[in-house]
């Protein structure tokens, strides 16, 4: 294990502390940075949480050298739920934003994943790497068969989004078979551009990192993008199918592991 590597570990949150600096980290980057708000975010402990919080899994990344009484030592985190956890009558996250009718009607091992993030000090390094590297680990380990979940461009002025939105709906639109879309109660149509019109370059420099990490992953998004004003965002829903990952992708997602 090289230095920087031995300054993390990885690992699920197993108990009330872990999920609480999880959701110490989340008011920091989705409250504090972003400007979200929710009816359960505590802004007197600093906690972004909601009524989903019990039944995920909490992946965590923990530095190290930050001490935990304070609640600081994770500084990043993602939250995965397997579809065998949703009870029957109960439902996933982005099915506040999004039909997941298709994903559903499947028939498939589904992992919903959400709230990702890095702590500002932590990013442009190998911290989202070694996230990425645990999931692969937890998707192989569960047989996950297609992965999906809300991302998010901040704001919900949709003019600066045009570009990216429209690129998103011309070239990675889901299949018929996996094509979720919003809800209308927040609906925001993507394809405000011809194809035609389209400049590649000013897109993707409009798009966010983890939406892009998706993307060279082989995944897709959903029909319209969410604009949810509590949480200060314009969402997509990405869909990612395994068994449609290139070799190419494939690589990219499991490199790095033993």
């Amino acid at each position: 294990m090289n230095t920087e590597e031995s300054l993390y570990t990885l690992r699920l949150a197993g108990d009330a502390r872990d999920l609480r600096a999880a959701q110490r980290l989340r008011y920091r980057v989705f409250v504090e940075e972003l400007g979200a708000d929710g009816p359960l975010v505590d802004h007197a402990a600093r906690l972004e949480r909601d009524e989903f919080d019990g039944i995920f899994d909490h992946l965590l990344l923990v530095d190290n050298r930050r001490d935990p009484a304070t609640l600081e030592d994770v500084v990043g985190a993602y939250r995965l739920l397997p579809s065998d956890r949703v009870l029957p009558g109960g439902r996933f996250y982005s099915e506040g934003e999004y039909d997941l009718t298709p994903l559903r009607d499947s028939g498939r091992k589904l992992l919903e994943l959400g709230r990702s993030c890095i702590h500002p000090d932590h990013r442009g390094g190998t911290g989202m790497f070694h996230l990425w590297n645990a999931l692969a680990d937890y998707v192989l380990e569960r047989g996950i068969e297609v992965l999906f979940g809300v991302a998010s461009f901040h704001g919900t002025d949709v003019a600066p989004l045009t570009p990216a939105l429209a690129y998103l709906h011309h070239h990675h639109l889901a299949p018929p078979a996996l094509r979720v879309r919003a809800r209308e109660d927040g609906y925001q149509r993507m394809d405000l551009l011809p194809e035609a019109a389209l400049d590649r370059k000013a897109a993707m420099a409009a798009t966010p990192a983890l939406i892009k990490a998706y993307l060279r992953l082989g995944g897709f998004v959903g029909e319209g993008a969410f604009v949810d004003r509590a949480f200060n965002t314009t969402d997509v829903c990405l869909v990612m199918d395994t068994a449609r990952m290139s070799e190419r992708h494939r690589g990219y997602y499991t490199r790095g592991r033993g």
